[in-house]
């Protein structure tokens, strides 16, 4: 296909077809299905190459987007993932659960739908994968520091490639009993199915990646021996403290932190032996509290349990179904997002505020009563007469997290944090001699590709580190 300059003025925003709601909430399998190649080079040609592109500000990663749109529309793949990898660690992974903050920046979405980056992104790594050009390719020289990289979501992941890139000696740790932190159990098989995230680690193994599950730093391992013995560790342990909603009636059985639900779902999906009480939404009525991803996550897969019913309630006010004038572009926009989870079926609600657990005679959940609220600025005021019973026999806390885990590493090492109880730290740096921090435990709850962004820019602070202490 010849570039058009005028593409955008004539084709129209295509994304990938969904498969049926009814046929996929049968099971775990990913909901997209192909896209036709011709297709995907047409959506690149719409890039309008702009001569200041937005898109790689939007992206927390920088990527080279009209470089690898024009590759993409000219069919020259090859020079599209080699332009995508010079940025992007795990485009496989990006280009299927990122929120696309790209494609908000992008000039085209001014006045027209703007160009679907993420799904080009998706189909250029998987064209890749499926040529055989992304293979192993393990540093020629060895420098002989060693790095210990705690934590194996995709913060520590883009550190550790990073940093064995440079020819360190890299042991990722991680203290659940697969490698992958939350791409592995905090995001639902239907988003991100684990074999896309298995295929990416074997070819970090080969590359001289070492993994160690079931690997507590300050708890089973110690902190310090650890430290010790490497030249440099990176704390990408994510912000996983879930935040609570301490009211009346908390005590109630049936009332689980969304990341337990899910978590336990991805572990019996992947064959585990569930020891702990088996968390189910089938036959129930769910309620989730949290209008966010992890809400529409668990939306998703209580409809795939067999819920009898969904609602998801959200405290803030309903969004505009389109940008806000208070999010011009090139922001991020505030406005209605509406997941594959909620096309399946849910009741969303918003506005609503939580003020009770209703307990039944035995001690399990039995409603949760609520009020409409109004909000002036950032305070809000209960709307008198508008209490409501919501009949409930599972209730889902995805309300956010606050911090990372406080013991453990972070207290046996001695690493400071601030009032918020993140790490605190000076270009990635904290306080500890040696010691780096990268992704939600110094930033809070963030995205993914956040979490790839500090990882990657951690690794620089690294490697920094070491010429400095190299240079005497």
């Amino acid at each position: 296909m010849i570039n058009d300059p005028k593409a955008f003025l004539k084709i129209a925003r295509e994304t990938p077809p969904r498969r049926a709601a009814e046929e996929r909430v049968k099971d775990y399998q990913e909901i997209y299905l192909p896209q036709p190649i011709d297709k995907i080079k047409e959506q690149a040609n719409r890039c309008m190459d702009c001569g200041v592109p937005f898109c790689h500000n939007g992206c927390p990663l920088g990527n080279l987007i009209p470089d690898f749109n024009e590759a993409v529309t000219e069919g020259k793949w090859e020079d599209a993932y080699l332009t995508l990898s010079k940025t992007n660690n795990f485009p496989e992974f990006t280009g299927r659960i990122c929120p696309a903050p790209c494609e908000s920046s992008c000039v085209l979405g001014i006045n027209e739908s703007p160009v679907t980056i993420e799904h080009i992104e998706k189909s250029i790594i998987e064209m890749a994968f499926e040529k055989g050009w992304v293979r192993p390719e393990p540093p020629t020289l060895r420098t002989g520091r060693k790095v210990a990289v705690v934590g194996s979501g995709p913060a520590g992941l883009a550190a550790a490639a990073q940093l064995n890139k440079a020819g360190h000696t890299v042991t990722v740790y991680e203290r659940n009993d697969r490698i992958g932190g939350l791409l592995r159990y905090g995001i639902p098989d239907f988003k991100l199915e684990k074999t896309v995230v298995d295929r990416r680690l074997n070819i970090m193994e080969a590359e001289g990646i070492k993994f160690k599950t079931g690997a507590n730093i300050g708890v089973n391992i110690d902190a310090k021996k650890l430290l010790q013995a490497s030249d440099a560790m990176v704390l990408c342990g994510g912000s996983t403290i879930p935040r609570d909603l301490p009211i009346k009636g908390r005590s109630a059985k049936g009332i689980h932190y969304a990341m337990d639900f899910l978590e336990q779902n991805n572990k019996r999906i992947a064959g585990n032996e569930i020891t702990d009480e088996p968390l189910s939404a089938k036959g129930k009525k769910v309620v989730v509290i949290g209008g966010g991803d992890t809400g529409a996550d668990c939306v998703g897969t209580s409809n795939r349990h067999g819920a009898t019913s969904v609602t998801q309630i959200e405290l803030l006010i309903q969004p505009p179904a389109t940008r806000d004038e208070s999010t011009p572009w090139p922001l991020w926009p505030m406005q209605l997002r509406t997941s594959s989870s909620h096309e399946e079926g849910c009741d969303r609600q918003w506005t609503i505020l939580t003020k009770e657990f209703l307990k039944n005679p035995d001690g399990s959940i039995k409603a949760i009563k609520t009020v409409k609220v109004d909000w002036k600025g950032q305070k809000f005021t209960e709307i008198p007469g508008t209490e409501v019973i919501i009949e409930c026999d599972l209730v889902l806390l995805a309300i956010g997290f606050t911090n990372p885990q406080l013991e453990g590493v972070l207290s046996s090492l001695g690493v400071a944090t601030n009032e918020r109880n993140l790490v605190e730290d000076n270009k990635y740096q904290t306080n500890v001699e040696k010691v780096f921090v990268a992704g939600d435990m110094r930033r809070g709850q963030s995205l993914v590709v956040w979490a790839l962004a500090e990882g990657r820019e951690a690794a620089e602070q690294v490697e920094t580190y070491f010429k400095k202490a190299w240079r005497g």
